[in-house]
C-alpha cells in the first residue's frame, strides 16, 4: 500500500505584509507530501522539474520517506515559478508571474513500483493531467481525493466535471464551490456539488475554518486564531496532505475518521502559515503536532449544562 501524490514540484517568490523571498521551493506536491509523511511512511510522489531544481531539495523529500522515482527531472529546462504579492487581510493576492515552463506539457508518468497506491492525492492540476493519473493507475484506490481552483471551472469546466466524477472527497474553497454550484449558500452548494459524483466535499474557508459534507451529515472545523500569518501559500495543499496522509494511517475510510483528519491537516496547515514557504513543516515533530491538535479540540470543546 502507498499514498501518491501528483502535483507541482515548484519554485515561489512571495510578497506578504511582513516580508517577501527570492525564489523558495513551493508547490502543491511538495507542501501535500511532506505534511503527509508525518502520518504515513509510503508516500510517493508524481510531478516534473526542471535542471534547476536544487539536489538538496530531493533529498529533504527522501529524508521524510517520500519516493521521488516518479519526480522527472528535464534537462536543459527550467521548473515551474509563481510569483505574488499577498494583500494586508493575506487572503486575496495578486500574481505578478507565472512561468509555466517544464509543466506547459507534463506527461505523468507512473513507475510501476508506484502502482501499490492505496490513496491518490490530486493535486491542483489541470483536471486532464489528473484524469490521465488515475487512468494509468491498475487498480482504482480505495480514496482518491481531488483539489481544484477556479482557473479551471473558467476555462475547462467540462474536462472539470468529468475529473469530478471519478474522485472520492472533492476539496475547494468557498469562493470555488459558490462558482461550480451557482449558489450562494454553501448547504446548497454542497447539496449540487455532491450530486455531481464525489462522496464527500470539503470546503475550505480559510481563517473560519473547513466544512466536510457527506450525504445528510455535516462537520464544521474551527481554524486555529493564530497572532502572526507570514505566508498563507501553500496552506490549502499542506491541509489536504495532512488529511489523506491521516486517513492513509487509519485505513478505514468512513464520515468519523473524516472528521479528525479534517482536525489534523488543520493542524498542519496552522503550521505552514507560519513562515514563508516549507520552512516551518519541515521539521515537525510529534509532540508539536499532537499539542497543536488539542490546541483545535481545546478551542470547540464544550459541556451544555441544563
Amino acid at each position: 500500500m502507498s499514498l501518491l501524490v501528483i502535483g507541482t514540484v515548484a519554485f515561489d517568490a512571495i510578497e506578504t505584509p511582513f516580508g517577501k523571498t527570492d525564489k523558495i521551493v513551493g508547490g502543491a506536491a511538495t507542501y501535500a507530501s511532506l505534511a503527509a509523511s508525518y502520518f504515513y511512511n509510503k508516500v510517493k510522489i508524481v510531478a516534473v522539474v526542471g535542471d534547476d531544481f536544487p539536489i538538496s531539495e530531493i533529498e529533504d523529500f527522501n529524508n521524510h520517506h517520500i519516493s521521488t522515482e516518479g519526480l522527472q527531472i528535464k534537462a536543459g529546462q527550467k521548473s515551474f515559478f509563481w510569483s505574488g504579492r499577498y494583500h494586508n487581510d493575506m487572503n486575496s493576492r495578486d500574481t505578478l508571474i507565472t512561468e509555466l515552463n517544464v509543466l506547459a506539457d507534463f506527461d505523468p508518468i507512473i513507475p510501476e513500483s508506484y502502482q501499490d497506491c492505496d490513496y491518490l492525492m490530486l493535486g491542483n492540476l489541470t483536471p486532464q493531467v489528473q484524469q490521465t493519473v488515475i487512468k494509468r493507475l491498475k487498480h482504482r484506490p480505495k480514496l482518491i481525493v481531488m483539489d481544484t481552483m477556479n482557473f479551471w471551472m473558467d476555462i475547462a469546466m467540462d474536462d472539470l466535471l468529468e475529473t469530478i466524477k471519478m474522485v472520492d472527497v472533492l476539496t475547494i474553497n468557498d469562493a470555488e464551490a459558490r462558482q461550480l454550484s451557482g449558489e450562494y449558500s454553501l448547504v446548497k452548494a454542497a447539496r449540487k456539488i455532491l450530486i455531481m459524483g464525489p462522496k464527500y466535499l470539503i470546503i475550505k474557508k480559510g481563517e473560519h475554518g473547513a466544512l466536510l459534507f457527506h450525504q445528510d451529515m455535516i462537520f464544521s472545523a474551527p481554524a486555529l486564531p493564530l497572532a502572526d500569518v507570514f505566508d498563507p501559500t501553500g496552506a490549502g495543499d499542506t491541509f489536504a496532505g495532512g488529511f489523506i496522509g491521516y486517513m492513509a494511517k487509519v485505513g478505514t475510510v468512513n464520515f468519523n475518521n473524516m472528521k479528525n483528519a479534517i482536525i489534523y491537516g488543520s493542524a498542519l496547515a496552522s503550521f505552514c502559515v507560519e513562515k514563508f514557504g516549507t520552512e516551518s513543516i519541515k521539521d515537525l515533530t510529534e509532540q508539536a503536532i499532537k499539542a497543536r491538535v488539542q490546541q483545535f479540540v481545546d478551542l470547540s470543546h464544550f459541556n451544555i449544562v441544563s
